[in-house]
């Protein structure tokens, strides 16, 4: 039976943190096939399996086309390095620390410039609008953070943050970009595709300058309770589990070695 559809709970921790690197490589690498990241900045990192006092991060100046499985330090929350070889970036440390720490669903904590968000972030109004299915899918786990305060090289911002964040997964940044959260690498990487797609098409649909079409106010509210109920689970499984074993069979025909 192959690990993706093994529970945690059934695997020993040494195979739980490998896969957990396993799992955290590939996203590095499909945000690249997806053209979610921006340089070598930008930041995905993940608790460690068996612990609530560090994360995995990568080290600094690597692009994430390079991410492999075995290439993540372990970073304490209070910025010491565990393990691992190179140099911690003060934003990724500054931003994600504080979330894992004060946020418990948020194993998983994936920040992007990604480009069709973050231009809706600029925009004096950075909210999702309810124009389609797949925008109210989002815009239900969605937070906005409206003032940009600079760059994070403090720890308070990302305890700022993360009492924005509160219980959703997506969070949009002001003049800055999005952040999502997820409790395993599926579901923050899942949240993190789907809000490009929304602000994607909602620029679309703002370019033509014609008028929107917004959905009533009944079937967004229908929507939106079919959507918290989560009644169809395929095998058991969350959709995003689903989605992010797909894209990682991608993966494993063009780029094996992020398992490395």
């Amino acid at each position: 039976m192959p690990l993706e559809s093994l529970q945690p709970k059934d695997l020993d921790l040494s195979t739980q943190r490998w896969q957990a690197r396993v799992d955290l490589a590939a996203a590095h690498r499909l945000a690249v096939m997806h053209g979610l990241n921006e340089g070598i900045f930008n930041h995905f990192t993940l608790r460690v399996p068996g612990h609530d006092d560090r994360y995995y991060q990568i080290p600094f100046g690597l692009h994430w086309s390079e991410v492999t499985a075995s290439c993540f330090m372990e970073v304490a929350y209070d910025g010491t390095r565990l393990s691992g070889e190179g140099e911690i970036e003060r934003s990724a440390y500054c931003i994600h620390a504080p979330i894992h720490k004060l946020a418990d669903h948020a194993a998983a904590v994936f920040h992007t410039h990604m480009p069709y968000a973050s231009a809706l972030s600029r925009l004096q109004d950075q909210h999702i609008l309810p124009i389609g299915q797949t925008e109210l899918g989002t815009l239900i786990h969605t937070a906005y953070d409206e003032e940009y305060t600079g760059p994070a090289f403090d720890p308070a911002e990302g305890a700022r943050l993360a009492e924005i964040i509160g219980d959703k997964t997506v969070l949009m940044m002001a003049n800055h970009g999005i952040a999502t959260v997820g409790k395993t690498v599926a579901e923050a990487y899942d949240r993190l595709y789907y809000a490009e797609r929304v602000a994607q098409v909602q620029l679309y649909a703002m370019w033509t300058n014609r008028p929107l079409k917004p959905i009533t106010e009944e079937v967004v509210d229908h929507t939106l309770s079919e959507f918290r109920n989560n009644r169809y689970q395929y095998g058991g499984r969350p959709n995003c589990d689903w989605h992010f074993d797909a894209l990682k069979r991608i993966l494993d025909r063009k780029e094996p070695d992020y398992k490395d």
